[in-house]
């Protein structure tokens, strides 16, 4: 039995869509794996008028699934309280307060407070600073933390602005930023694949690596969502947060020691040298940006024909781009980004190809670059293609596979990565949560390629749905005699 963790853990936004889906599922893990045992209890709040049996019944719905044993789930499901707060209004801070006292006692909570905001991202701020004024954020205790669900802000300046107010109740150390990609299984093991191996450890650098990879694409289109999407694109709603947090332990350096405050300063050198690209002409020497059009077929209509899309709009909905980082250990060495939607195949991987090595085999044998793959998604594993003898008389090479899977019966037991983050929370492990650097660094960056598309229409569309994007995509990469691993 793991060692019991003892908190209060309160939901703003606790009738909505995430905490059903995946909030109570996730918690719900961690009781019947004993991180959770007596000592703990539960909140949730919103503007619906609802009792707390009526929570409850609400709790069960949503972990009925994941229910082997009724009575152990009963037991769970008694621990969850609700209080209906508009959290606007600064009076109503006043009952949460004496909700949290009462339960502090009643459980043996020792003071320890998380507070998760599952709430538009405008009222993060608002809610912080209530907390604090309203005393709900406690002197005695071990630990007062704050959980944020991304969009942290949607430009460097609006990011900067939700700093401010959150730092003026929370430490940093005390706000974990949430980027659910950072709790997927098998980004979490590019620490293990990356410093567990001293292949690769030793290898890890301008001297073997020739340039780096992380692509995520999706088969799907803007669906129902154009109403955010077409103000954020794949530049907002997916490079500026998921792929650059994974570009972290990419490029990090090795940190003196696996605990979060080493791992997050070695993330933050590498972030610290990321080039930013200030000017319209470096903008378009290292980025591409696409809009999907109709599929060969037809049968997939263009994004400017998508559901409540403007019939002029300059969105992207793909984004292909070079990051260069002024660091010893990646001089001259490229890593390439792209995110799109509509795509050939639905995929989030790592592509890290290594330079060849010195051809002692003669002129009519040719040797390719080695590849290390890491899959994330749909299904985790990896792949490392090596050269390798072919079967011919004469002596010749092929690239030859060496992969692995994620079992079904590893993946049946793998947690889910709400569940990952709200553990680490708990535990107070900052390891795999976004820090302010690294987000402010991300959003100067994707700011300064955003401020330069402006400021040009593109001709859209250019790329067909079902492809891998448009034709510069490929191109950029041509043009430092490089392709990409992944064909779609």
């Amino acid at each position: 039995m793991p060692e019991e963790i003892t908190t209060l853990l309160t939901f703003f936004g606790g009738t909505g869509d995430l905490a059903k889906r995946k909030l109570y599922p996730s918690t719900y893990n961690l009781f019947k794996k004993g991180f959770l045992q007596e000592h703990f209890a539960i909140i949730g709040t919103a503007r619906q008028d609802m009792t707390t049996d009526e929570f409850r019944d609400l709790v069960r719905t949503s972990i009925a699934d994941f229910t082997e044993d009724k009575d152990n789930a009963e037991t769970f499901i008694s621990h969850f309280y609700y209080i209906q707060q508009d959290i606007t209004d600064q009076a109503g801070y006043a009952n949460m307060l004496a909700l949290n006292n009462k339960l502090d006692e009643q459980y043996g909570l020792k003071g320890n407070r998380i507070f998760y905001m599952s709430v538009a991202p405008r009222f993060f701020g608002t809610v912080a600073q209530y907390l604090k004024s309203e005393g709900l954020i406690t002197e005695n205790g071990e630990f007062n933390r704050l959980m944020i669900e991304k969009p942290f802000g949607s430009s460097y300046e609006t990011a900067e602005k939700l700093q401010n107010e959150l730092s003026e109740a929370f430490d940093e150390d005390q706000i974990y930023r949430i980027d659910h990609y950072l709790g997927k299984e098998m980004v979490q093991n590019i620490a293990a694949i990356r410093f567990g191996n001293p292949l690769f450890d030793a290898t890890w650098n301008k001297d073997y690596i020739e340039n780096i990879q992380v692509t995520l694409s999706e088969v799907l289109g803007v669906e129902e969502r154009a109403g955010y999407y077409d103000t954020a694109g794949a530049l907002r709603d997916m490079i500026q947060n998921h792929t650059m947090q994974v570009i972290g332990w990419l490029a990090m350096e090795k940190p003196a020691s696996f605990n979060d405050k080493e791992i997050r300063a070695a993330k933050n050198a590498a972030f610290d040298s990321l080039k930013i690209y200030n000017s319209p002409e470096e903008v378009a020497e290292n980025f591409v940006r696409g809009q999907y059009g109709e599929s060969a077929d037809g049968s997939q209509k263009k994004y400017l024909d998508e559901m409540d899309v403007p019939a002029d709009s300059q969105n992207n909905t793909f984004v292909a781009g070079k990051l260069q980082f002024d660091m010893p250990r990646w001089e001259g060495v490229p890593f390439y980004i792209r995110s799109g939607k509509r795509l050939a195949a639905k995929s989030t991987r790592v592509d890290i190809v290594f330079k060849k090595g010195l051809n002692i085999f003669g002129g009519d044998v040719s040797l390719a670059n080695p590849v290390l793959s890491i899959l994330i998604d749909p299904k985790g594993g990896i792949e490392f293609k090596i050269n390798a003898k072919d079967i011919k008389s004469a002596f010749d090479t092929r690239t030859i596979d060496l992969a692995w899977q994620v079992s079904d019966e590893d993946k049946a037991v793998t947690p889910e990565p709400y569940e990952r983050m709200i553990h680490d929370a708990m535990n107070g492990d900052g390891s795999n949560f976004a820090d302010w650097n690294g987000v402010g660094t991300a959003w100067r960056f994707v700011d300064a390629i955003q401020a330069a598309w402006d400021a040009k229409k593109e001709q859209f569309p250019n790329y067909v749905s079902g492809s891998m994007g448009p034709a510069a995509s490929d191109e950029l990469l041509a043009k430092d005699g490089n392709e990409w691993v992944f064909k779609g």
